[in-house]
């Protein structure tokens, strides 16, 4: 307690400070400046706090550290900090080369070099002297009103140590140590446990989801990690078999999912089973794994090697939904089930019985739920997932207990792997950052940007039609959970908020870049608006639930995507939502895109001859599609309609990826297709004219010279942490 009565009393009895145009007050765990509430993440305010504690002195990286996040030696601290005092600096609008607030002491610390002023209330200003003065100078108290104020003034200090605390350390309710296992400088994700909890494997790379990246093992605590793949395709749901001889992982092979698995000694992969993913064993004989019905809708089942032994278990409702992981409880009675929704987002987890006992339930954070796990003895259920913004873990207790969130801070955790005594999990944790950034025939260069940027197949940059403006979508974080719609001017780097505020998960822009129709979500359902670029008028609000990714169509309709039945449907309306119609009557499980000259929708729907989906190009007029791609490939146009970009290459850790920059004849014609759609690595003469750029994300210019990219700094590593 001693400790912190410096900080305290410096605070003084309201804990409100002031220098330049902020305030902070530490009691509330608030910034202001000009009056007006700053957002400001906890861990960052807290550095804040502590600076301004001792304004004029040097506050070192170790104090910080054990002030801030105690004995933990972990990336919160290693990058944590960096992180805090980024974003500290955002919030009071300062700057690291010259700084007003906060200066940077190479190889010593940080010091707050502004003046900073206290503020007393007259009641608490006469009630300190008062305890000062019997305490300190009185050897004896006899009279009932001396012990009356002495309690007063006892249990007003308390209060304020309390509140003081509260606010410093409300968010961690549990004391949890970190143990870092990894030490990439770039990212370990996914990790799985063998059964006597020896040995991890885990992906290399940012993403442990349909990742191009490579496989690797480590024995542990301190064996080195080896690699164990070179296998180009996307993969994930890595599992050891009882005998931990093994590692078995899901591969996406065209439209089909595959289970291989690869000997830990090293070796070949080889192919285990088909149509299988996210695959654990119950036992030596029985597996629980997912499977395609139909299309892209999986579910869970169980049964053996044998493609004859199946039996369905949980299949979600929707025909687009995909339920792509499960994790049986100790007894095998039970599962937790890792979902899509029909949106192709993560959707909150579920638990399901193995026997048929009990009826499907969600369980977990109400977030985006994207891998779970169980105690040994099936007390509690842990969850890695993404609640208002940030990713991180959670646990609840079996069967009827509440979700408890139990990892805080800049850093995020991914991926759960339950230690065989308990006492620990294995995540993967890190920090990510991006920016925009422009390539055109001076090179790359970086516009500025403050916060996460959107960059999602479903989700990437665009351009406006003359390519002076890049549009994206920007997750500050003083904006909550909430991704703002950006623009940033190519040639002065000056950007701005389009609609300050308005959190959105999809948007399109006009052709004459006045108007934007976009997409928010409450509490879950998808609602559809239309506004001004100018912020002339309200925005109106088109559709309630059920209509998603929107675009601007021919003649100024609206397309967008809509459930009917089990099955998406790609439908039409007017500006102010009437006149709704589908614009065919095939399924589009996705709606990807529309060009430019509104003469072509590119969705994903299933193929005539019975090969899965494939990524098809649909005359808006009517007529016969086009099959552009063999296998997921998540089409962009420029914004001029001249060229068709496809991705032919994934990015990965040592490449950005490679994609084709198609022409298009007069009119938007599209040339002649291969039949089978471009595959995976084709070069630039699989079409006449076609060139290669390399990158496989971006947001296309005028021609294949010009681009935009999120250029994505993930430092990720694997974590012991202990339960608390």
């Amino acid at each position: 307690m001693l400790k912190y009565n410096r900080l305290v009393m410096n605070l003084g009895a309201n804990g409100r400070l002031r220098f330049g145009d902020c305030e902070v007050d530490s009691h509330a765990g608030k910034l202001f400046r000009d009056g007006l509430p700053v957002k400001l993440q906890p861990q960052p305010f807290r550095v804040l706090t502590i600076l301004l504690e001792q304004p004029g002195e040097i506050v070192s990286r170790e104090q910080l550290r054990e002030r801030v996040w105690g004995d933990a030696t972990f990336v919160e601290f290693d990058q944590g900090l960096n992180y805090c005092i980024r974003q500290v600096r955002r919030a009071l609008r300062d700057g690291a080369l010259e700084p007003v607030y906060i200066e940077t002491l190479p190889k010593q610390g940080y010091r707050f070099i502004a003046p900073v002023s206290g503020s007393m209330p007259a009641q608490a200003a006469a009630v300190l002297p008062t305890i000062s003065s019997p305490v300190i100078s009185s050897p004896v108290i006899s009279s009932r009103i001396n012990r009356k104020w002495i309690f007063a003034a006892v249990g007003a200090i308390l209060a304020i140590a309390c509140t003081s605390l509260y606010a410093f350390f409300h968010v961690r309710p549990g004391l949890v140590r970190y143990t870092q296992l990894t030490d990439f400088t770039d990212s370990a994700t996914a990790p799985a446990l063998s059964p006597d909890g020896r040995m991890i494997a885990f992906i290399r790379g940012q993403s442990g989801f349909l990742s191009a990246d490579q496989i690797w093992v480590k024995i542990l605590p301190t064996g080195e990690a080896k690699r164990l793949t070179d296998d180009p395709r996307r993969k994930y749901g890595l599992a050891f078999p009882p005998d931990g001889s093994q590692v078995a992982y899901t591969a996406l092979d065209g439209q089909n999912y595959f289970t291989f698995t690869v000997p830990v000694l090293g070796g070949d992969s080889r192919l285990f089973m088909e149509n299988a993913a996210g695959l654990t064993w119950l036992d030596p004989n029985r597996l629980l794994f997912s499977m395609t019905r139909s299309g892209q809708h999986m579910g869970v089942v169980t049964g053996t090697v044998a493609p004859t032994e199946r039996r369905e278990l949980y299949f979600p409702a929707h025909e687009r939904a995909m339920a792509h992981y499960s994790y049986a409880s100790p007894d095998r009675k039970r599962a937790l089930v890792v979902q899509m929704n029909e949106q192709g987002g993560w959707a909150q987890c579920a638990i399901i019985s193995l026997d048929a006992s009990s009826a499907p339930r969600n369980v977990g954070p109400d977030g985006a739920c994207t891998s779970a796990g169980w105690s040994p003895n099936g007390a509690w259920m842990y969850f890695a997932a993404q609640v208002a913004g940030q990713s991180h873990l959670w646990r609840q207790r079996f069967p009827n207990g509440n979700p408890e969130q139990m990892t805080y801070g800049p850093g995020e955790e991914e991926g759960i792997a339950v230690e065989p005594d308990g006492r620990s999990i294995i995540t993967s944790v890190g920090i990510h950052e991006s920016s925009i950034w422009i390539h055109d025939e001076h090179g790359d260069r970086s516009l500025s940007s403050e916060g996460d940027i959107a960059n999602t197949p479903t989700n990437p940059p665009s351009f406006s039609p003359d390519g002076k403006t890049l549009y994206y979508l920007l997750r500050r974080p003083a904006a909550n959970a909430g991704a703002e719609l950006w623009r940033v001017n190519v040639e002065s780097g000056v950007s701005e908020p389009v609609f300050p505020g308005v959190a959105m998960v999809r948007y399109d822009v006009s052709p004459d870049g006045h108007q934007v129709v976009y997409q928010t979500e409450d509490r879950g359902a998808p609602q559809l608006w239309l506004a001004s670029v100018g912020r002339d008028a309200p925005a109106k609000r088109i559709a309630n639930s059920g209509q998603n990714t929107p675009h601007f169509g021919p003649n100024g309709e609206i397309f967008f995507r809509f459930s009917e039945g089990n099955f998406n449907y790609l439908g039409r309306m007017n500006p102010d939502g009437s006149g709704r119609s589908k614009v065919f009557q095939v399924p589009a499980n996705e709606f990807r895109a529309i060009s430019p000259g509104k003469r072509w929708v590119v969705v994903a729907a299933k193929r005539a001859d019975g090969r899965g989906v494939g990524e098809f190009a649909f005359p808006v007029d009517g007529g016969p599609p086009v099959l552009l791609c063999s296998t997921f490939c998540w089409p962009t146009w420029s914004p001029n309609g001249n060229f068709l970009y496809i991705p032919v290459e994934l990015a990965s850790r040592k490449s950005p990826g490679r994609s084709l920059a198609i022409p298009m004849g007069a009119g938007e014609t599209l040339p002649k297709f291969p039949p089978g759609g471009i595959e995976p690595g084709s070069d630039a003469s699989v079409i006449p004219g076609a060139q290669i750029v390399d990158r496989a994300e971006l947001a296309p210019g005028p021609d294949p010279s010009r681009y935009g990219y999120v250029n994505s700094t993930v430092h990720r590593n694997l974590y012991r942490i202990s339960l608390p």
